[in-house]
């Protein structure tokens, strides 16, 4: 299996196993994000807020989101942002899921123009805890 590190990103990937532990090997700074008890845009940008270490001023909407995620002061040259829940997210927010897709792929063309990386990595969770 080819190191997903290996590759330069390519949109919205599986994260593979131990991605952290991958990361180091390869110079790859790693946050997460956890999606998976997201109900509404407020909740998604707390989600952003909290896995990326980000302080109150953060302006909690898409702008904002794209800024930080492109910001060369505060985000290392290989960066990767794993997203925790991310299929089951998209699932659940027709509207929210979509749009938070495009800011991502945004920011990660962005990066990559400015001659930097950043991995978009859809993590599941292990068990299956949703309640319908």
């Amino acid at each position: 299996m080819i190191n997903v590190f290996q590759q330069p990103p390519q949109g919205i990937q599986t994260a593979p196993h131990e991605p952290r532990i991958l990361a180091a090997g390869h110079q790859v700074a790693v946050r997460e994000v956890d999606l998976e008890g997201v109900a509404d845009k407020e909740g998604l940008m707390l989600a952003f807020l909290r896995g990326l270490g980000l302080t109150d001023h953060f302006g909690r909407n898409w702008d904002a989101l794209y800024d930080v995620l492109t910001d060369p002061d505060a985000r290392p040259v290989r960066f990767a942002l794993v997203l925790r829940d991310y299929g089951h997210f998209q699932a659940r927010h027709k509207q929210l899921g979509p749009q938070l897709q495009q800011v991502l792929l945004g920011a990660q063309a962005e990066a990559a123009a400015r001659g930097r990386s950043l991995w978009l990595l859809a993590e599941e969770p292990d068990h299956d805890t949703r309640h319908w």
